[in-house]
């Protein structure tokens, strides 16, 4: 896999990455690792919503008037 970014976004990978310490290869890993347990934290949520929102159909209706 490639990654290609804009211009300015390579020189502010590069400038956080020296800030840091880090390689812009280790920034950008741990963002991909963040973004990838968001999301599945987000799919976990609709779906217990959607689960429970289902459950409580009744109740939340009655709450709702």
């Amino acid at each position: 896999m490639n990654l290609r970014l804009r211009d300015d976004q390579q020189e502010a990978l590069k400038a956080r990455a020296e800030a840091e310490g880090r390689s812009m290869h280790a920034i950008v890993l741990q963002a991909i690792d963040r973004y990838l347990a968001e999301e599945a934290d987000r799919a976990t949520v609709r779906r217990l919503g959607a689960k429970y929102a289902a459950a409580h159909a009744d109740l939340l209706r009655r709450l709702g008037k």
